[in-house]
């Protein structure tokens, strides 16, 4: 898969901060807008993406088609793109939830009830997101009854994030590794759900695309029954066809697409604000593991190496995300040792 900075230039712009500022990713450059409309102007001096994406959508269009002086991607280093007041992480992909239950749940239903009603999922630790290049150090928790200590069972997660824009819109997409402690999580999750576990780091990608950029992304959403919750019906809206891949020390493992997720991004949007809230801008969420049902399209290493393999300290991840000729850029992490009592 191409990417960023190899082997062409891409068609479309995506939002970052590179220097403290708001800066346009072009192909293998990176653009520092300038413009003379003065609330625009303010928001792109900003030291996130926040108060752009407050100026709405038209400001996102003015703020694309900006000029300004340029310096080579490569010679950047992307900050955290926006302030996230919220975070959500969604578990939309029907094969994933499917794959994961014979290995977490063997025996028994792989999917609850409720899942095919709503889209479920869980309330993620927002001062955990870093950006992408940000080593993640192997946490530790408790890992059964009598044992605790460093997890032995670190995973990835392939994720497609959307940021949010109020009141209930998308304003761009990202790529998340939702890093997870599998024995932690194993022993901590039910009946309430992920904690600990997933709590400790998770990765987006420098830099946002924007929602209208995959507008020739869009297709149709893979069928729905039973039929899901009411507000659900009117919010479907379409998939997103992604190219995704995983990347583990140099050798790509597995390439999931995120066109058959069972529930939409819109369908998620409407799912989360159903009981009364509004999104801020800045607010994420997550579409969840994105896998396929055959082999090499998996989206954790729990479903690729069926728990015979989980990362070691050292082992540097990587994810990229393509969309026809839009480039989504990747998000990368290195795997540092548990940190040492004597280290504190």
């Amino acid at each position: 898969m191409a990417h960023a900075g190899g082997g062409g230039r891409d068609l479309t712009r995506a939002f970052g901060v590179v220097a403290g500022r708001v800066a346009l990713r072009d192909g293998d450059e990176v653009v520092f807008p300038d413009t003379d409309d003065a609330d625009l102007r303010a928001a792109l001096a900003a030291p996130e993406l926040n108060p752009l994406i407050e100026l709405g959508r038209d400001a996102w269009r003015a703020a694309l088609e900006c000029d300004g002086s340029r310096v080579l991607l490569s010679a950047c280093e992307p900050s955290l793109p926006v302030r996230i007041g919220d975070y959500v992480d969604f578990y939309a992909s029907e094969d994933h939830a499917t794959n994961f239950a014979r290995i977490f749940r063997p025996g028994q239903p792989a999917l609850h009830e409720n899942w095919r009603r709503i889209p479920v999922g869980y309330h993620g630790r927002t001062s955990s997101i870093v950006v992408s290049g940000t080593p993640v150090r192997r946490p530790g928790g408790v890992l059964g009854p009598d044992s605790a200590g460093a997890t032995r069972a670190l995973d990835l997660e392939c994720e497609l994030g959307f940021v949010c824009a109020p009141p209930d819109e998308i304003f761009g997409v990202v790529i998340v590794n939702d890093w997870s402690a599998r024995d932690i999580q194993r022993f901590e999750y039910v009946p309430l759900g992920p904690f600990l576990g997933k709590s400790f780091a998770t990765s987006i990608s420098a830099w946002v695309v924007p929602w209208e950029a995959l507008e020739r992304a869009r297709v149709g959403a893979r069928p729905q029954e039973p039929e899901p919750a009411p507000h659900l019906r009117s919010a479907r809206g379409q998939a997103l066809d992604v190219d995704l891949e995983i990347e583990l020390n140099g050798e790509v493992i597995s390439r999931p697409n995120a066109q058959g997720v069972y529930w939409t991004p819109t369908q998620m949007v409407a799912h989360l604000t159903s009981g009364g809230v509004s999104l801020r801008a800045g607010d994420l969420f997550a579409s969840g593991t994105i896998s396929g049902s055959t082999p090499g399209t998996e989206g954790s290493l729990a479903e690729i190496a069926r728990g015979e393999r989980w990362l070691e300290d050292g082992d540097e991840v990587v994810l990229r995300g393509r969309a026809g000729q839009v480039e989504l850029g990747e998000v990368r992490g290195r795997v540092l040792p548990a940190q040492r009592p004597d280290d504190e």
